[in-house]
């Protein structure tokens, strides 16, 4: 299991990272190296302790909506599912799944890659709010023939709001910097896995 997260890691990181690259290569590898324009960088000296009080506040806010949202899809096969039941034996993998086989990949996708470059062409405001509801919708649209129409928006609307807040402390809290959403996004996956390995809901 834990070969197979690795490799499916590094897989899904270069996938995803694939458009995000070529559009780098394409109109800004002049000006900025890719990392840093993805904002894979660290945290400018004076904004690291707002930056991550910041981060931890919201960490802590949304570890009651992520219980709310696993209990809602609870009887359903979910990316934790393969961990249910295994206790601390599947520490490791899970540890992989969440700081790297979901977190880091989407975090390059939605919030250093689709954020930034719709807030250079609507502004960060209208842009948070389109990748939120993109990153809500990612979550939930699929639990709809699964758990109904009221569930499924209900769990768009609370991966919406997370995904807006991890938006905000990026961009307002960090000066662009993905950091403080990879560990809010990678928290909220380690305590879903942590939950299904103990089938604790």
């Amino acid at each position: 299991m834990l070969v197979n997260k690795i490799i499916s890691s590094i897989v899904e990181i270069v996938l995803i990272g694939l458009v995000p690259f070529i559009w780098w290569l394409v109109t800004a590898r002049k000006k900025e190296k890719f990392l840093k324009w993805i904002g894979i960088k660290g945290i400018e000296k004076e904004n690291q302790k707002a930056a991550w009080i910041s981060t931890l506040v919201i960490s802590l806010l949304f570890i009651p909506v992520s219980v709310y949202t696993l209990y809602i899809i609870k009887d359903i096969e979910t990316a934790t599912s393969e961990f249910k039941g295994l206790g601390i034996s599947a520490l490791l993998p899970a540890l992989i799944y969440a700081i790297f086989n979901t977190s880091l990949p989407e975090e390059i996708f939605f919030r250093g890659f689709l954020l930034k470059r719709l807030s250079n062409k609507a502004g960060y405001r209208i842009a948070n709010i389109l990748q939120s509801m993109m990153f809500g919708l990612l979550h939930g649209i699929m639990f709809f023939s699964l758990v109904g129409i009221v569930k499924a928006v209900m769990v768009i609307v609370l991966t919406g709001a997370i995904a807006f807040a991890m938006g905000y402390v990026n961009e307002k809290k960090a000066n662009g910097s993905i950091l403080p959403s990879w560990f809010i996004h990678a928290l909220s996956n380690i305590f879903a896995s942590v939950i299904a390995m103990f089938s604790l809901i």
